[in-house]
């Protein structure tokens, strides 16, 4: 339901219901919320503190509503609403329908809400926009058009980092609704972070703002708390910290859920006070899915940075050991027994032998992707989780620039795309004692490698290839849904060298449809929905997937959906994090990915190695000959297998 002018609102007021949508008075509003709120010496404080914060302007306001009043809101919150778990790339979310529309309830179900009415009524009326106007200096605010959810974080909820650009919102806010008897812990998680920026030039010498992949500002939540600020374009960056799971010996009888109702102000509406035609337009153009294709993608790290191939690849240098020489005569694509030499002493002997390679080629050409798992060979295999787990145990430097000065290591931004430790080739440092290093600087580059690719996937060659190892801290790291936008399909590959275990399973993870702005309705029911309590393990991410891009949901292209045994996901193919697996993909234009953000409860972090090949497929006239040439040569491997 729509709201009316103010002059109708006042008159449709008057005799109207408590459970109905109505516009307060100035005594009606100023008595919801706390004593003292609207004083002037407290307004200026406000508006000080607001001018003068950092990383970029907010507020926070603690306490904010008259305590009763919010504490009947938490028990209605906990008797009568539902709750909807929704898990994107971007969040994972237990949340209510748009409180806005609590208006299309039936009479019997609003009765059940008074005090929700009371404070979304409050929250929305003209003394509080006026107040909170004043406060951020952000101009003048709808009272038509509103706009709030109650989020329930349970532990391994999260929100990404963002900025809130989407439409109309004009200022930001959370109102916090945690247990007021049992105050929140700072180490439980839960807190709203703030991403200071750094102002470049793009590159038509404009100004554009990069956001740091490291917070600047932690505000815990507290019962109580109103957190605010105003949206603005390419600034604005924040995230809600994972709330953590209970470690070993805490008290789990202290729940920890991060309840609050959050939403935006949004500018002026036509027929409203301040209403400036076609400024909703202009903000449309300056959303957030257009930043992620936006001006200051110069400054993304890494950047892209493919190598061609040559047609006859001169051989590799010697690393130092004898291993990883490239074969010494150039080759063309078929194989050659230095070819099966060098690979032998990488990959697992059974993905070198004829029987399986046709296995793998007519796999690959009817669903265009491979998941092989014991991919590297043991003795190699038993040499990368040597390293790795040792690299575990080292405590890693907080700062991204500590980490590249101290480790070698680069932490990628933006972080509303992404943030993962990576270091890529050829400009990874050279050192012959690590064995990722050498799978990413001599084994996936080379031309055995890339004719086994060939081979196994039917394409006549691969024409270049950009490659990346990547470690995903937990608690911290992962890459938000992004596009693939070329005119031709190409190969992606991912070694996965994670050893820890107790990762997700595949098919583990469900969608859910929905999202920040979707307008649904609350429903009432008895109780509280339970979330994930009773869960054996918790849900820990860091698996990869591939979705269908869907034209129609452009503004939240990040979604993924629950659907039933009859109904299409959206995914096209998905793994989970673990131990020497490897994927490959043959990736159409338009097909989104992403890598699901690495809960803190993990055992340890998540690692690969990653590629993206250009590859050109051929119409396959000399196909028998070539096989059997090649069938000839790996037919060798069965020799060496002991």
């Amino acid at each position: 339901m729509k709201r009316k002018t103010n002059e109708e609102q006042s008159k449709a007021a008057n005799g109207q219901p408590d459970t109905k949508k109505r516009a307060l008075s100035t005594e009606e509003a100023v008595a919801r919320f706390r004593d003292g709120l609207f004083d002037p010496a407290e307004q200026q404080k406000y508006t000080k503190e607001y001018a003068e914060s950092a990383p970029y302007k907010h507020g926070v306001i603690c306490p904010l509503i008259e305590p009763s009043l919010l504490r009947s809101v938490r028990d209605e919150i906990q008797a009568h609403l539902d709750f909807t778990e929704k898990e994107t790339d971007i969040y994972k979310i237990f949340q209510s329908g748009d409180l806005a529309n609590l208006d299309g309830l039936d009479d019997a179900s609003l009765s059940r809400l008074p005090s929700i009415l009371k404070l979304r009524d409050a929250m929305y009326s003209a003394r509080f926009r006026e107040y909170l106007s004043s406060v951020t200096n952000s101009g003048k605010l709808s009272g038509r058009k509103t706009d709030m959810a109650i989020n329930v974080y349970n532990e391994g909820c999260h929100l990404l980092c963002h900025d809130d650009v989407i439409g109309s919102r004009r200022v930001s806010y959370i109102l916090y609704l945690m247990d007021p008897d049992t105050p929140w812990q700072a180490e439980w998680g839960g807190a709203l972070r703030l991403y200071p920026t750094t102002t470049k030039k793009d590159a038509n010498g404009e100004d554009v703002k990069i956001p740091s992949p490291d917070y600047s500002l932690s505000i815990p939540p507290a019962f109580d708390q109103l957190s605010f600020f105003t949206v603005q374009p390419g600034e604005s960056f924040h995230d809600v910290e994972e709330v953590y799971h209970h470690k070993e010996g805490d008290d789990k009888s202290k729940k920890r859920v991060r309840m609050a109702i959050s939403g935006w102000f949004h500018i002026p509406q036509k027929g409203e006070d301040g209403y400036e035609e076609g400024l909703e337009e202009k903000l449309a153009e300056r959303s957030s899915l257009a930043q992620l294709q936006g001006r200051g993608d110069i400054y993304d790290l890494p950047q892209s940075k493919p190598i061609v191939c040559e047609a006859n690849p001169e051989p590799a240098a010697d690393n130092g050991k004898g291993k990883g020489k490239m074969p010494e005569e150039p080759s063309e694509t078929a194989f050659t027994e230095s070819d099966l030499n060098f690979l032998i002493q990488y990959i697992s002997p059974s993905y070198l032998t004829p029987d399986i390679a046709d296995e793998m080629s007519d796999t690959f050409a009817n669903e265009s992707s491979l998941s092989l798992d014991q991919f590297l060979s043991e003795k190699y295999s038993a040499r990368v989780k040597t390293y790795i787990e040792e690299q575990e145990k080292k405590a890693l430097p907080e700062s991204s620039d500590e980490i590249q000065l101290k480790t070698g290591w680069t932490v990628s931004r933006p972080p509303h795309k992404q943030r993962y430790m990576f270091q890529q080739h050829p400009t990874a440092t050279q050192d012959p004692e690590n064995p990722i290093q050498e799978l990413l600087n001599v084994v996936f580059p080379s031309a055995p490698f890339r004719k086994w690719l060939a081979l196994i996937t039917g394409a006549e060659q691969i024409t270049s290839y950009d490659l990346l190892a990547r470690r995903f801290r937990r608690g911290q790291d992962y890459t938000l849904a992004s596009g693939y936008d070329g005119e031709d399909p190409r190969l992606e590959l991912t070694l996965c060298l994670t050893p820890t275990p107790g990762w997700e399973k595949e098919g583990q993870h469900e969608e859910e449809e929905g999202s920040d702005d979707e307008a649904e309705k609350p429903k009432a029911k008895k109780e509280t929905s339970g979330g994930s309590e009773g869960r054996e393990e918790p849900a820990i991410g860091g698996y990869e997937i591939y979705m269908a891009g869907d034209d129609e949901d452009e503004g939240d292209a990040a979604i993924y959906r629950s659907a039933g045994a009859d109904e299409d996901d959206g995914i096209l193919f998905s793994t989970a994090a673990g131990w020497n697996r490897l994927s490959i993909v043959l990736r159409d234009s338009g097909t989104l990915k992403f890598v699901k953000y690495v809960s803190a409860a993990a055992k340890g972090d998540r690692w690969d190695i990653t590629g993206e090949m250009g590859v050109e497929f051929g119409e396959d006239e000399d196909e028998d000959e070539d096989d059997v040439e090649d069938d000839e040569v790996m037919e060798e491997v069965d020799e060496d297998e002991e």
